[in-house]
């Protein structure tokens, strides 16, 4: 046998037996299986092994819309409540929003039509009074003035109404069933609409929308996902005597609602 060291010494003790000759090649067969088995090992071993591939990472997502409560927050320093008064009494209860830095208030017209008198509640208490300089029934839209200002006033942020789309989402804030201060979530769920005032008169042009809005949320924004205003509700479509939201609420889109409330007076809000 060879060894690692050199030539195999001469052998003294004369030929092997037969059955240790037997069990020469059978030797050989296992030390070469041994030496293959352990090349395999280590060519298939981990420190050969490519590099794992770096996982793939998420690319950096946008900014997130802002939330319904954001919203909310953005838009209610903005709306104030709307009483109508015959002698001493309240006869009717809506929503307005402040739509100018000079203090005047968008509503609809039909929470104060043939009021004996107006009030104006703003989002920190301050009531005043309040003339209604500028009225479009055919809109069912309505101007006020107020008699006085809060120490801080926080006019809308007025939107585009004319980059409206099915299935935009909306915010309606107002005091619905004289819940003041009231927000209802939805979607944009039809355009261009036509539907009835509670005078009877056709209102047209119209923003459908599915946020729940009941008596005493007239008058009041409806707001897009960036906290702008875009219309103003006016109207709700209700197949019964009760009066109630039944999941289509009516926007006049603001753009029409300013081009209706423009008119004499420095009060007029300007789009």
């Amino acid at each position: 046998m060879a060894t690692l060291d050199g030539p195999a010494a001469p052998d003294q003790q004369g030929p092997q037996p037969a059955r240790i000759r037997r069990w020469l090649p059978i030797l050989g067969v296992a030390v070469a299986l041994v030496v293959t088995a352990t090349i395999a090992f280590r060519l298939g071993s981990s420190d050969d092994e490519p590099a794992a591939r770096p996982s793939a990472k998420a690319s950096p997502s946008a900014t997130a819309p802002p939330t319904i409560a954001q919203i909310y927050a953005a838009v209610a320093p903005s709306v104030v409540t709307i009483t109508a008064v015959e002698g001493t009494t309240a006869v009717a209860t809506g929503t307005g929003v402040i739509a100018s830095e000079s203090g005047a208030i968008l509503t609809a017209n039909h929470v104060v039509a043939g009021a004996g008198a107006v009030q104006v509640t703003f989002v920190d208490g301050t009531r005043v009074a309040a003339q209604v300089v500028q009225a479009d029934p055919e809109m069912d839209i309505a101007v006020l003035a107020p008699a006085g200002l809060p120490e801080v006033l926080v006019p809308a942020v007025i939107g585009n109404s004319d980059r409206i789309a099915v299935g935009n989402t909306v915010v309606a804030v107002g005091n619905q069933l004289g819940l003041t201060s009231s927000a209802t979530s939805g979607v944009i769920s039809g355009l261009d609409r036509t539907a009835r005032s509670e005078n009877g008169t056709e209102l047209k042009g119209l923003i459908q929308f599915d946020a729940a809005v009941n008596p005493g949320s007239s008058g009041g924004p409806l707001v897009n996902a960036k906290g702008e205003t875009i219309g103003i509700v006016v109207a709700l479509a209700n197949p019964t005597e009760a009066g109630t939201f039944v999941g289509i609420g009516f926007a006049v889109p603001i753009g029409a609602a300013l081009a209706g409330g423009t008119g004499p007076g420095e009060d007029a809000p300007q789009q």
